[in-house]
């Protein structure tokens, strides 16, 4: 038999009866039973740190779960993710090489830029590799707000400038994620990733934060990019925040919105649709005024600039101000 963390599976689950299920990545969605000669030391640490949170995260022999403890109609049930050791660089995801160089490139900039997608699609790694990529390339502070801790980012960072970046991950106050950001926002970071945005509070001090010089990352359930927006204002306005305000806040905010789903057995890759505003706010923008309008009809918008990056065309036009300050600084 083989130890748990000498097996390659991204997901495990653990009946009431202990049974050991992974994927048996020979069909899509299903599982195969193992037996691993560790299997008691690992679940009797997943029973000592549960502390009454369903939601939770453990650190075996060096690698980070993702623990979902449940009561079923039999006794306790087990569902873990496995995370990887380190955080993956942001080029070995599967993106298109120009989508990786224009995400990497937005880490001098601030606003929004947000991942939706379903369970399992690979948000939550995305979003970690992107944190990580700015760290290394800009260092600066970076502060998370996670339930539960996912991805192993806690640290130090030697950048490419010579500058050093840290980040250091949280748990949100009593559950309250509001409280929270504003906490972080007191921090000054330069960062600030944002696990989900799963209440209204998240949703309306994201938005802030994303208009206040900061770049937030997050993730969100959605089904493609247009529904991800809806999501954020529906959730922001939920709470004391009217649905123009969020609007607007967003409109003004977002630098980028990625919906991201997994395809294929086994070793998946992702399939992604993207829609991207211009981070030079001081120019009119196309997907910013239709958010702010509330009118999310982004279709053509999303196939254009889709189109435009895999032509290896810019998704902005440069005006004329612009074109002077470049030609100045060519010479």
């Amino acid at each position: 038999m083989s130890r748990i963390n000498d097996t390659y599976f991204s997901d495990i689950y653990i009946t009431p009866d202990k049974q050991v299920f992974v994927p048996d990545y020979n069909t899509e969605n299903g599982l195969i039973r193992r037996e691993f000669e560790d299997f008691e030391a690992f679940y009797e640490l997943l029973e000592k740190s549960y502390q009454g949170n369903s939601s939770y995260s453990d650190i075996y022999e060096g690698f980070f779960f993702r623990v979902e403890r449940s009561v079923s109609m039999y006794g306790v049930l087990f569902c873990m993710r496995k995370m990887p050791k380190q955080v993956p660089d942001l080029s070995t995801l599967g993106y298109p090489p120009a989508l990786v160089n224009y995400l990497a490139g937005l880490g001098k900039c601030s606003g929004l830029i947000l991942l939706g997608g379903a369970t399992g699609s690979g948000k939550t790694t995305t979003v970690s590799s992107l944190l990580r990529e700015y760290l290394i390339r800009n260092g600066g502070f970076a502060y998370t707000i996670e339930d539960p801790f996912e991805m192993p980012l806690d640290g130090e960072y030697k950048s490419l400038n010579g500058s050093l970046g840290m980040c250091k991950q949280t748990q949100p106050i009593n559950d309250n994620w509001g409280d929270s950001l504003r906490s972080a926002l007191r921090s000054r970071p330069r960062y600030i990733l944002v696990g989900e945005i799963r209440t209204p509070e998240a949703a309306s001090e994201c938005l802030r934060a994303a208009t206040s010089g900061h770049l937030v990352l997050s993730t969100i359930h959605a089904n493609n990019v247009s529904d991800a927006i809806d999501a954020v204002v529906k959730h922001a306005s939920a709470g004391e925040m009217s649905e123009d305000l969020a609007f607007d806040l967003l409109s003004r905010g977002v630098l980028g919105v990625i919906h991201q789903s997994l395809i294929g057995v086994g070793e998946k890759r992702p399939v992604v649709q993207y829609l991207f505003a211009n981070p030079n706010t001081t120019q009119g923008d196309q997907t910013r005024n239709i958010i702010k309008s509330g009118k999310i009809n982004l279709a053509t918008t999303i196939e254009m600039q889709m189109t435009r990056m895999a032509q290896g065309r810019p998704l902005f036009e440069i005006d004329e101000v612009d074109r002077k300050e470049n030609k100045k600084q060519n010479y």
